[in-house]
């Protein structure tokens, strides 16, 4: 659709070509995160999934470096470029993408549909409010540095170029957290709630301190996009196999229309009450997306959930040596009437020994049944007259 709109003739035809464009790419998304969750581990996975996701702030790297000049050389020019790109990941997946097994649809059936429980609409919803700070400063960042710093827009194109790459190591970085802690909802409240800090601080410097703004600005365009990636991985993970593609486009969905929305609506704020304002508000919806956050969930499922994901299953039992005795001929066949041991004989009695009413008569009065210790009379001791 891209190399066809270098040939459009009008705007309505332009555009036509841009919405299928768009149409085909997002299946890209669902797909992709389908794949991941079919091919790695549960201790691989973020990881995986951080680098899937860092491709997207990568690709806006290329695009805010290579684009300006190629749009110079016309508008034709720069919808060829993106077309070969599309075109060299096209032959990519097929030289080199396979689809990972599917499991029984038994199994399937039986387990249902994972959106009769609150947690993937949860995971939605923080990850639609998360994507309101990651667009409002990718926006208006470039609109920010020319406007209210005085810069040029080239220096200031390619110093948020940077920031994309920053942007696509927080990405990697929390998905390998993920997979070493063992959990994708923790890394994500504690990434919300690092981004609310940094936007509230955002907001106070452009209102207070200016000076202060173009660092910040800065660590906030690196941090805001550090969660997307573990929202996906979550969302893949707890559907399972059966369901990942139609969670993924949901999940997209979601986070693609509150996106839309974001620019317009920041840019009244921003044109009604000032930068600061809207960076403030920005920084107030990752606090309630980390309320919504279902870490108490995850903690509940344990490392269950990520092990019924894995559509391999746990790893068969390795095989032991050979049995050498069955080797040389079948085994003999078991007694059908084992043979029962003889019961122990009865132990003796050891009998009590006392004096006889005569003997202690003999002994004279007060004599007691036995006058010292070692008269006792020992076991087997026939020596004594008086017993029996």
């Amino acid at each position: 659709m891209l190399l066809a709109a270098t040939r459009a003739r009008g705007v309505a035809a332009l555009g036509a070509c841009l919405v299928l464009a768009g149409a085909a790419g997002a299946a890209v998304y669902a797909a992709s995160g389908r794949l991941i969750l079919g091919w790695f581990a549960a201790r691989e996975r973020g990881l995986a999934m951080g680098i899937r996701q860092g491709s997207q702030p990568l690709g806006v790297a290329v695009a805010a470096l290579a684009l300006p000049s190629l749009a110079a050389r016309g508008l034709a020019v720069a919808l060829a470029f993106l077309g070969g790109f599309c075109l060299a990941a096209a032959a990519m997946v097929v030289a080199a993408v396979r689809d990972p097994a599917r499991e029984p649809e038994q199994a399937t059936v039986r387990r249902g549909s994972p959106y009769r429980t609150p947690v993937l609409w949860r995971i939605h919803a923080a990850s639609a409010l998360l994507v309101v700070p990651q667009f409002t400063v990718s926006t208006f960042a470039l609109v920010f540095l020319v406007d209210a710093r005085g810069w040029r827009a080239p220096v200031a194109g390619s110093l948020l170029a940077v920031t994309a790459a920053g942007g696509a190591a927080s990405r990697l970085g929390a998905g390998h957290w993920s997979d070493r802690l063992g959990s994708r909802m923790r890394p994500m409240r504690i990434l919300a709630l690092a981004t609310t800090a940094v936007l509230v601080v955002l907001a106070l410097a452009a209102a207070l301190a200016p000076v202060l703004t173009v660092p910040v600005l800065l660590a906030a365009a690196v941090l805001v996009v550090s969660t997307n990636g573990l929202a996906y991985t979550a969302v893949a993970e707890h559907a399972g196999p059966a369901w990942a593609g139609r969670a993924l486009g949901i999940h997209n969905t979601g986070q693609n229309a509150l996106a839309a929305l974001t620019p317009p609506v920041m840019a009244v704020l921003i044109g009604a009450a000032g930068y600061p304002a809207a960076f403030a508000l920005a920084g107030a919806l990752p606090l309630a997306a980390a309320a919504l956050i279902p870490l108490a969930a995850e903690r509940r499922a344990g490392p269950a959930a990520a092990a019924a994901a894995d559509p391999a299953g746990p790893a068969p039992p390795r095989a032991g040596p050979p049995d050498l005795a069955g080797a040389a001929g079948p085994a003999p066949a078991p007694r059908s009437h084992p043979r029962e041991r003889p019961p122990p004989a009865p132990s003796r009695r050891r009998a009590t020994r006392r004096r006889t009413p005569a003997a202690t008569n003999a002994a004279g009065p007060g004599a007691r049944p036995w006058g010292r210790r070692a008269d006792r009379p020992r076991p087997g001791d026939r020596s004594r007259p008086d017993e029996p």
